[in-house]
């Protein structure tokens, strides 16, 4: 890579950011979205649902109900392989949105910080590093929730409840007014240390990489970017995990067969609540439900999309030069 690329590289401005953050953060999504759509039914499934699901399994299944393999089974039957992909359009929508208004808000924080807190041109520390995480989550999370809610909704819902974008919007008006879209949104900000703790993290292991290089590079490859993605991420996802599990909650909508058997213990009404419930019938466990899939999804998508988006930022650094180049710029 020449000197002069890596300069166009470094200098991309944060629409480019944005631009190559939502191409990335979609294309990631659409690759693994059936393995999305497993954890997020574990992550809404009850020990009395599960087995209402699964009257009919032997013995040899019934400790390995909370397996991935096994909502997979239980998707599939019901549903059909379709349903593995419900709510696919509303997600990478909502895919889309987050990586453009999360990348934009943490390219314009950071070039802020790095003007403003750096010193002599030196890195930000791992501190500042959250914290420009974190304000970037929370401008995306008050944007975005919205989008999400509905995704989630669409996702979780039995395929004879299952409505279109419109539909379930609507619904949700009407059953729990505006502010029904931005259920979660308490959770939902204290999980902005998530990608605050993951970019912090990715952004350490990146300058660490790029030093132990000796090459000058302004860039990792694709192949470190995937690993020290991964790493970010199962990190993150670990400390954060039982406000994963309360969002996804909160935003779900229990379908009529649930509410008919657990009733008002099916409704949640805040995170401190859900975390509650779970206990209570689930115990510290009941907090931690899906997460190997959780781990396993938010690593693969987290890889592979900053891994992609290395390679997007270089193609967006391109056009943006030339663009220059063709307007004199």
């Amino acid at each position: 890579m020449s000197s002069s690329a890596a300069a166009k590289e470094v200098t991309l401005p944060p629409l480019g950011h944005a631009i190559s953050g939502a191409g990335s953060s979609a294309l990631a999504l659409l690759l693994i979205y059936p393995l999305d759509t497993i954890k997020t039914r574990q992550q809404v499934e009850t020990r009395s649902s599960k087995d209402s699901d699964d009257g009919d399994d032997d013995d040899d299944n019934k400790g390995q109900k909370d397996s991935a393999a096994n909502t997979l089974r239980r998707i599939v039957r019901s549903e059909g392989v379709g349903g593995l992909y419900a709510g696919l359009a509303t997600n990478l929508a909502n895919q889309v949105v987050n990586g453009f208004v999360y990348f934009y808000a943490y390219s314009m924080v950071r070039r802020f910080a790095l003007r403003t807190v750096s010193k002599n041109g030196r890195s930000l520390s791992t501190g500042v590093e959250l914290a420009v995480g974190a304000l970037a989550g929370v401008f995306n999370q008050l944007l975005t929730l919205p989008v999400g809610v509905v995704a989630t909704r669409q996702q979780t819902a039995a395929a004879d409840e299952r409505q279109g974008w419109v539909s379930t919007v609507r619904d949700i008006v009407a059953d729990e007014g505006v502010r029904g879209l931005w259920a979660g949104f308490r959770p939902a900000m204290l999980l902005c240390s998530n990608p605050a703790i993951t970019y912090g993290v990715f952004e350490k292991a990146k300058a660490a990489v790029l030093r132990r290089s000796g090459g000058g590079r302004a860039q990792m490859t694709a192949g470190e970017a995937f690993w020290v993605g991964a790493l970010a991420k199962t990190l993150a996802t670990v400390v954060t995990y039982p406000y994963i599990m309360a969002k996804v909650r909160l935003q779900w909508r229990p379908s009529r067969q649930e509410m008919e058997r657990r009733g008002g213990a099916a409704v949640y009404t805040s995170a401190a609540d859900v975390l509650r419930k779970v206990l209570q019938s689930e115990g510290i466990a009941g907090w931690f439900r899906g997460m190997q899939t959780q781990i396993v999804k938010a690593v693969i998508t987290q890889a592979l999309m900053l891994m992609i988006k290395e390679s997007f930022t270089r193609q967006v650094a391109r056009a943006f030069a030339l663009s220059r180049k063709r307007t004199g710029a």
